[in-house]
């Protein structure tokens, strides 16, 4: 592959790890793609094994962000109606309100929910809490298997 493929893979890659930071590009689906494209490009068993290497790092962190945040949010006694009402009004927040819409609805909608079952409002802030906490790790996860399989392109794409 030219060093301007190099290049725009590189740069496909960055905007992929800022889509994990700021939630609104498919982070990890545009990271898997760009080396995807640079195997297929660049050809050669270093290529595809560099490929398989990131593959393996990002779908075992995606398993990972999924399930540990939610055991940690569960035991914390957030419930599943408050994160799909704090995903809902999330998404409607990042339309109504530009950049902090998504955090601001996701904040509410949990709180809400959780104001509404257990009727006062310092448990419920509690709960909130703790659902950030979990969002939080939960891109932490996703971004450190994303840097993980950057860091191996990055090498591959100086070996090959």
């Amino acid at each position: 592959m030219s060093v301007w493929g190099e290049v725009v893979v590189g740069l496909a890659i960055m905007i992929g790890l800022l889509g994990i930071i700021v939630p609104i590009l498919p982070g990890v689906i545009l990271i898997f793609g760009a080396i995807l494209v640079w195997a297929i490009m660049t050809g050669g068993a270093t290529a595809w094994i560099v490929f398989a290497v990131a593959s393996v790092f990002l779908v075992i962190s995606g398993v990972i962000k999924y399930t540990w945040p939610g055991r940690k949010m569960k035991e914390a006694g957030v419930s599943n109606r408050a994160l799909f009402l704090g995903a809902i009004l999330g998404i409607a927040g990042f339309f109504i309100i530009p950049v902090v819409g998504l955090f601001v609805g996701f904040v509410l909608g949990v709180y809400l929910s959780e104001y509404q079952r257990l009727k006062q409002g310092e448990p419920a802030w509690q709960t909130t809490k703790h659902a950030l906490k979990g969002v939080g790790l939960s891109m932490l996860i996703e971004l450190f298997g994303a840097l993980l399989a950057t860091g191996i392109w990055l090498i591959g794409a100086f070996v090959a």
